[in-house]
């Protein structure tokens, strides 16, 4: 950005993650007569200096991060229009570069160089001491006629390397005429497709990023933002159990990982401080060791008696209530599972008479199916999920059908249960009217397929796995400069390094999904797979779901009214950034890296299957302001209504169990306390899925809420503005949510933008 600047540099902001290769350096040409010194006070200028000396004021701030400071040398040359400055070291007396400092130096050089186009650092070696990361946050340029350019960098820079740095302004490639920024933008690009490679994971799973490909560049021929060793196939041999944690950890994946997009250190250390305390508590206290069923179910509320909440302690206390069974569809971590019914399918032959007495006298079954107050809850995809072993016993899964009734009162309640796909005598449907063992093991059966849907589709797949696909797309298809990676990158943050952490620890052989889940590793594969296969567009975008599901009417869905505002915050935020840098179809269509971007999205994400429905190709405005509020919004929004509950809802094991050790019922009556505890998980599986649970759902320090974007990728005014806009906003949304809560007896606050982080992060 050029402006007027009075002072020169503006206010600090705070460092991110933001994910940049360095672009490859160029050779300079001779320099002309030019001279870099500090501002000291004092200094006066030599007396041999012609007066008509252009005087360039550069001012550099480096982030307030642990260690963002370094101790090599700094030199900048500076590329405008008119000429090119030589390379020229930044140098004063005392420490320059210390972290959080602002240091402002002096370039003259004979004449102006015109409008700058580039900002060119060299990172190089300071006497003997050993290679010194720096996390360079952004750099102003005072030209002599008092006009301010601003070089976002916001990322670390290691090794000995060159950085290419354009100015604020975001352009898209059909504004770049120059073949100066041409072949930066292509350069750029072509060093980071080097170093964030896709790869497979699974059959039918979005593409991941191959963290083995993260190597130490050498210095002179790589220019990385990477310090990291080669990593080789070592088959299982990293896979390894850590003294504490109940699951093996892949140990080399996680060593490798390129600085810009692994955890600070404050989340680092915030994340262990969660795990190790509560998984060492259960450890000393022997639940992670000990196996068989609970003797009583009051017992599981010791698991985390200091970890208790409000809503932790209402589902305690009402789980097995048919209006709360009902009320999680709407605002529990699954809360997009119903479809409104104007009629049966034949695979759930349910009658009136079955559910006459909950209906009562006054209405009939078909009658409120014509009124739209019938919804279902189908768990098809688990008909045919494989199943394994937990502590050496097979264990089961259903698909079961649920159907629900919205009643007078406005409660949705649960009418009728079918634990499986195929009717007939040995697949009875439970009703409310049975027996209460019966009606309750059914409801927990239900329960189950809840957990196994939700986490491994509804959050993992849909939101973890989506957005990692997207983060990688951004890195490798759009530079720096285009407006839609400033817009994306603040919404991509930490999610690349979670990712793996997921991986290491969850997904692995023997990982904790072994240890908690009726399907284990075979199971996640399967339902991962087979649910992106079904997953559509209609899906993805929140008002369609909901118009698609028919639930747009259902009274007390906090879900669907907090997220349609903060779904409309985003469209309109995403629209004026937007309809700034794109005025019409024709400057969409001709952006080839936009283009690129969302071709490599359908290819690698959605596995370039037409029938999802996703865009191959974006047209006009309006298709990308639709699909980038998409991202953003499931980045975001949608992450923590499916992530930050989980605890709240699952501390109560019995609500959300993880695994069933008995098949399910194929007579009615047969139902006991006894086989209900023996159908649950046992102590050790439940304290391990509490575990995660409780893990999950606590956001590591060095957060970052919606909105919240302290490093400044946008320089111009006029999303600068646009951000404002959003950010009011969301704080009018926040207080709207705050007020309605006081008048619930069970507040919704996942969708109170203050606690939604802006990427997924955890």
């Amino acid at each position: 950005m050029i402006h007027k600047c009075t002072c020169p540099c503006p206010q600090t902001p705070r460092p991110c993650s933001a994910t940049a290769r360095l672009s490859p350096a160029r050779r300079s040409p001779p320099p002309r007569r030019c001279l870099l010194e500090s501002s000291l006070p004092g200094t006066s200028l030599p007396p041999s200096l012609p007066p008509t000396m252009a005087v360039y004021s550069v001012c550099v701030t480096t982030g307030p991060y642990l260690m963002a400071g370094t101790l090599d040398n700094i030199s900048v040359t500076l590329l405008g229009t008119c000429g090119e400055s030589p390379k020229q070291r930044l140098d004063r007396l005392g420490r320059d570069f210390a972290t959080g400092s602002v240091q402002k130096y002096k370039v003259r050089c004979p004449a102006e160089l015109g409008e700058l186009l580039l900002l060119r650092l060299y990172k190089e070696r300071y006497a003997f001491f050993p290679k010194d990361s720096w996390y360079c946050s952004f750099i102003c340029v005072t030209a002599p006629d008092g006009t301010c350019t601003q070089f976002p960098c916001y990322q670390w820079i290691e090794g000995y390397c060159t950085v290419e740095l354009r100015p604020g302004t975001a352009t898209t490639i059909c504004q770049d005429s120059l073949p100066l920024l041409l072949d930066h933008r292509r350069r750029e690009l072509q060093s980071r497709q080097e170093c964030y490679r896709w790869k497979v994971y699974a059959p039918g799973f979005p593409g991941i990023i191959d963290v083995s490909n993260f190597e130490e560049m050498e210095t002179d021929k790589k220019f990385a933002l990477t310090k990291t060793a080669p990593c080789t196939d070592q088959g299982d041999s990293g896979n390894q159990y850590l003294p504490g944690f109940p699951m093996k950890i892949d140990f080399p994946s996680l060593l490798h990982m390129d600085p810009n997009i692994r955890y600070s250190a404050t989340k680092t250390v915030s994340l262990l401080f969660n795990a190790i305390p509560a998984s060492l508590g259960m450890k000393l206290r022997g639940l992670l060791d000990r196996k068989g069923s609970w003797k009583k179910l009051d017992d599981i509320r010791n698991i985390f008696w200091c970890h208790k909440t409000v809503t932790s302690e209402y589902v305690t206390e009402h789980w097995c209530e048919d209006p709360f069974f009902g009320y999680q569809y709407l605002n529990g971590v699954n809360p997009v599972m119903l479809h409104c019914l104007s009629s049966l399918p034949s695979k759930l032959p349910v009658t009136h008479d079955m559910v006459a007495p909950s209906l009562g006298p006054d209405t009939c079954l078909q009658t409120e199916l014509e009124r739209g107050n019938v919804f279902l809850a189908d768990y098809w995809i688990l008909e045919e999920a494989p199943v394994h072993c937990l502590n050496g016993h097979q264990q089961y899964v259903a698909a079961p059908l649920c159907l629900l009734w919205l009643n007078p009162q406005g409660a949705l309640v649960p009418l009728a249960i079918q634990l499986s796909q195929n009717p007939g005598p040995q697949s009875p449907i439970f009703l409310p009217t049975d027996s209460y063992w019966d009606w309750l093991l059914a409801k927990t059966w239900v329960r189950n397929s809840e957990f196994l849907v939700h986490e491994h589709n509804t959050h993992f797949l849909c939101t973890h796995l989506l957005c990692e696909a997207f983060s990688m797309a951004t890195l490798r298809q759009l530079p720096l400069c285009h407006p839609v990676y400033k817009l994306l990158l603040p919404h991509t943050r930490y999610t690349l390094q979670v990712n793996t952490i997921a991986r290491a620890t969850l997904l692995n052989p023997d990982g904790l999904v072994d240890h908690v889940t009726s399907g284990g590793r075979q199971g996640l594969l399967y339902l991962i797979s087979t649910g992106l296969a079904h997953f559509t567009y209609t899906d993805f975008c929140l008002p369609d779901s909901l118009r698609a599901r028919g639930v747009l009417t259902i009274p007390n869905y906090h879900y669907r009214d907090d997220g349609l505002k903060i779904w409309a915050a985003i469209q309109s935020f995403v629209s004026e950034i937007v309809g700034y840098y794109y005025p019409s179809d024709a400057s969409v269509q001709r952006d080839t890296e936009l283009q690129a971007w969302v071709g490599e999205i359908f290819a690698q994400a959605f596995l370039g299957r037409e029938s999802s429905g996703f865009p191959q190709r974006l047209c006009t405005p309006g298709e990308l302001v639709k699909f980038l509020t998409a991202i953003i919004f499931n980045c975001s929004a949608q992450h923590a209504a499916v992530n930050s509950g989980q605890h709240d809802f699952g501390a109560w094991m019995p609500n959300t169990p993880s695994s069933m050790r008995q098949p399910p019922p194929r007579t009615k009556g047969t139902a006991t306390l006894k086989s209900y505890l023996d159908t649950l998980p046992e102590v050790n599986v439940t304290c391990n899925n509490l575990l995660l649970f409780w893990l999950v759902s606590q956001e590591p320090k060095d957060q970052r809420p919606l909105g919240t974007y302290p490093d400044q990728h946008f320089t111009e005014e006029a999303p600068r503005r646009s951000i404002a806009a959003f950010q009011n906003r969301l704080a009018q949304i926040s207080q709207e949510i705050r007020e309605r809560n006081q008048g619930l007896v069970l507040p919704y606050a996942y969708l109170d933008p203050p606690v939604i982080e802006n990427s997924v992060s955890i």
